[in-house]
């Protein structure tokens, strides 16, 4: 009998070069828009002013937060949701990087709820009115968040980075368009697409995966492997950035059929720590010694990725790690280290502590165990 599995998904969605011109004809949301925006490449290649001379055309007036960092912390959610009640913003757009179409998530929600945005992010209190609309345009391929209902935020005084969301934070309308993508440089479009192959990965690997999500999951693990390699060694190669960018828009439906895992909870943790660590380093150091964890414990499930990342003839579990690693040379990441960004090989029990105390769903979702014990060894054995 087949799987039972529930599938919602309420975003328009538009995929393809030259999608942004989409802004012109659709019907927005509002009349007054918040952008969200980490402010120096969307504003130095001009995407910020190119969407508010787009919605100027139908009318609508646009306030300005360029304020977003890589890994998004609540104060900002705070001063931007005070800021839209002020300025009387009815919907919200996210551009840039997954850091600002999660933001306008998490912003969209707080501004019409009462108090800190950390006692419905973390603090279990119940959502009572529903967030403002948001469109997302993400420039990056990695997120996925245009077509997922998760928000992921760090409380800095606290050390804890959450995901977060449910329904209600599907975007209103996404515009995927990969001429917003050409100029990212090689490393980030390699941390970004790891990103991207990583909830696929652990979509896969989930205990709540189903034959839907696996069918997305496998596409977006081959996606990656044909192309990433191809997008950081030329920018400006058109169909590696689109199959990439195809990629992560599939692993953020991957996520909203099925979730991430313990991986994930283990870098949120990270990087909750030492906010300099962008999300998709993180996983890339972790990655080998993670999956070597639980490559035997599930060998189907690896040996399907293995061949759905390029290894055709893979018949051990562990030829998904050797391939894993292959693809982060071809990419130039393989030598991450740990040590680059301040990480002490001590810090590896409280990352596990943390993991644990804040990653609880992702957790849970592991088809395996991986024990706090677990963690702190491929913490350690990740480490140089």
């Amino acid at each position: 009998m087949p799987a039972k599995f529930s599938y919602y998904m309420p975003t328009k969605l538009f995929f393809g070069k030259g999608s942004l011109n989409r802004l012109k004809k659709i019907k927005l949301p509002g009349t007054k828009a918040f952008l969200v925006t980490g402010g120096s490449s969307t504003t130095r290649l001009g995407y910020v002013d190119r969407v508010v001379a787009l919605l100027k055309e139908k009318g609508v007036e646009t306030v300005i937060f360029n304020k977003v960092l890589p890994n998004p912390n609540h104060a900002h959610v705070n001063e931007g949701a005070q800021i839209i009640r002020q300025e009387g913003c009815d919907f919200l757009i996210g551009i840039g990087g997954g850091s600002s179409v999660d933001s306008a998530k998490a912003m969209a929600m707080a501004a019409v709820n009462p108090g800190d945005c950390w006692q419905y992010i973390f603090g279990g209190e119940k959502i009572k009115n529903k967030p403002l609309p948001v469109i997302a345009i993400p420039t990056t391929a990695g997120t996925g968040t245009e077509a997922d209902p998760w928000t992921v935020i760090t409380n800095e005084q606290t050390n804890e980075k959450i995901g977060f969301g449910g329904d209600l934070f599907y975007p209103a309308i996404s515009i995927v368009d990969c001429e917003l993508m050409m100029s990212v440089p090689p490393f980030l479009t390699a941390c970004q697409g790891f990103d991207a192959l990583f909830h696929a990965v652990e979509g896969y690997i989930a205990k709540i995966a189903s034959p839907i999500s696996d069918m997305f999951a496998l596409k977006s693990i081959q996606l990656i492997g044909e192309n990433l390699a191809r997008a950081v060694e030329n920018g400006d190669d058109e169909e590696a950035r689109g199959n990439v960018a195809m990629a992560s828009t599939i692993s953020g439906i991957v996520e909203s059929l099925s979730c991430c895992t313990s991986e994930h909870a283990m870098e949120h943790a990270m990087s909750a720590f030492y906010p300099k660590l962008t999300h998709g380093a993180g996983l890339i150091i972790i990655s080998a010694a993670y999956h070597s964890h639980l490559a035997k414990a599930l060998p189907q499930r690896y040996i399907d990725m293995a061949k759905a990342l390029g290894k055709k003839d893979a018949q051990d579990p562990m030829d998904f790690v050797q391939a894993l690693v292959q693809l982060q040379k071809d990419c130039g990441v393989e030598q991450l280290k740990m040590s680059d960004y301040g990480i002490k090989k001590e810090d590896a029990a409280r990352f596990a502590d943390n993991a644990y105390e804040t990653g609880g769903s992702m957790i849970s979702a592991d088809r395996a165990p991986v024990t706090k014990e677990d963690m702190i060894r491929i913490y350690e054995a990740s480490f140089r």
